[in-house]
């Protein structure tokens, strides 16, 4: 999703370029992701020529809230809270982060 939020619009061809400049990765499991992405409407395409041009349908802001929701009610039981904990009790949060979480729960 970064790279078709870069780039605005882009075919899996595009997407395959932009990701292959900085790893390994076949061009058929980019296919399949967009079909993926489509599937669960994060993108829509629509055919220019011979290729289907992919857009966002979400923001960024959008796909992490869809993210999250997924990740609290499948990984800690539905409950914020114990995902808010967990994120809490990891060792490796800068603890400038830390206070900037603090003050976060005490303004919310």
């Amino acid at each position: 999703m970064k790279v078709i939020w870069k780039l605005e619009t882009a075919t899996v061809r595009d997407v395959y370029e932009h990701l292959r400049a900085r790893r390994t990765i076949a061009y058929t499991t980019v296919l399949t992701m967009m079909k993926i992405l489509e599937q669960k409407g994060y993108v829509k395409k629509t055919r220019e020529e011979r290729a289907f041009v992919y857009r966002p349908a979400v923001d960024e802001r959008q796909a992490r809230q869809r993210a999250l929701r997924h990740l609290v009610t499948r990984l800690f039981n539905g409950s914020p809270s114990l995902l808010i904990v967990n994120v809490l009790e990891d060792e490796a949060i800068d603890p400038s982060e830390l206070k900037r979480l603090k003050k976060l729960i005490e303004d919310a």
